[in-house]
């Protein structure tokens, strides 16, 4: 089962919580540390409960406060929090689809990691209209003989590459779902003696390759691809700011302790650590908090 690192909060208290909030935020100064210590230690669910209880006591958008006092990397990763996850995706989706030289690697993330529901969801909190076409990915069943057919098809498909072709394989890969890609990746290495991420890096190249096998890592193992893109931000890209956060929060509550641990196994370095390294200040304070401290394994 996989692990997250942020849990509910016992003994939770809105009120008093948004009125530590309301002081941390208040004057010139801002009490950073009381920011980080409430905010990182609740909840998703408890975080918009705050933003009530600091809505009806102070007239004001907790969010449009942080927003206000905040700067840089520390305001992305507190106003982050601030959002509830289908909102927060779409809010990503959004920046990344309006910015120069679409930032791809956050609609692969994203498209290939999500259910349908969180899908669903997403393009509810963001009514995401034309921008965005995805397939209804089946949930949970699974048919083996299906499975043989739709591995014969993407064989195929990545013989002859033509649009046809390419199309098939997206609907395949788009709209089966996990458990059943599981089996036609198996009955592909038995078709072809080709693990199917080689051979789609063989067949195709640029964005179509990389969400391809962003979905077939994520149908393997969720937390090892996000471990290798967190890896990869951190190290080939000298710490793509971004892109950490966004792992980091969205994955807070689901998997990101087994996040840890993969990184550790495959990396044989320690994110915590990494993170350490390359982020300073409160917004390295407020990453390692959301990574739940130092944990001796991983």
């Amino acid at each position: 089962p996989y692990c997250g690192t942020i849990f509910p909060a016992p003994n939770f208290n809105p009120i008093m919580d948004a009125q530590m909030l309301g002081g941390a935020l208040q004057g010139f100064g801002c009490d950073k540390d009381m920011l980080i210590d409430i905010l990182t230690q609740r909840c998703n669910t408890q975080r918009l409960m705050i933003a009530e209880a600091y809505q009806s006591m102070y007239g004001r958008d907790l969010i449009g406060d942080l927003k206000e006092k905040l700067s840089d990397h520390f305001k992305d990763v507190m106003v982050g929090l601030m959002y509830p996850p289908p909102s927060y995706d779409a809010h990503e989706l959004w920046h990344a689809m309006k910015g120069a030289g679409t930032e791809e690697n956050c609609l692969i993330d994203i498209f290939a990691s999500r259910t349908n529901a969180e899908i669903f969801q997403m393009r509810e909190a963001y009514c995401l209209r034309k921008e965005i076409y995805y397939g209804i990915r089946e949930e949970g069943s699974t048919d083996p003989a299906m499975a043989a057919q739709d591995a014969m098809v993407l064989w195929e498909a990545c013989q002859r590459k033509t649009g046809e072709h390419k199309t098939m394989l997206q609907m395949i890969l788009c709209n089966k779902s996990y458990e059943q890609l599981w089996l036609v990746f198996q009955e592909f290495q038995n078709i072809s003696g080709q693990d199917i991420v080689d051979a789609i890096n063989e067949c195709y190249d640029g964005y179509f390759q990389e969400l391809l096998v962003a979905i077939v890592l994520c149908v393997r193992d969720k937390p090892a691809y996000f471990a290798y893109r967190l890896y990869s931000s951190i190290h080939d890209f000298g710490f793509h700011n971004k892109t950490v956060i966004r792992i980091l929060i969205a994955r807070s509550e689901i998997d990101l302790m087994t996040i840890r641990k993969r990184y550790k196994e495959r990396y044989g370095k320690f994110l915590f650590h990494d993170i350490k390294n390359f982020a300073s200040g409160h917004y390295e304070k407020a990453l390692l908090a959301i990574c739940a401290g130092d944990a001796e394994d991983y």
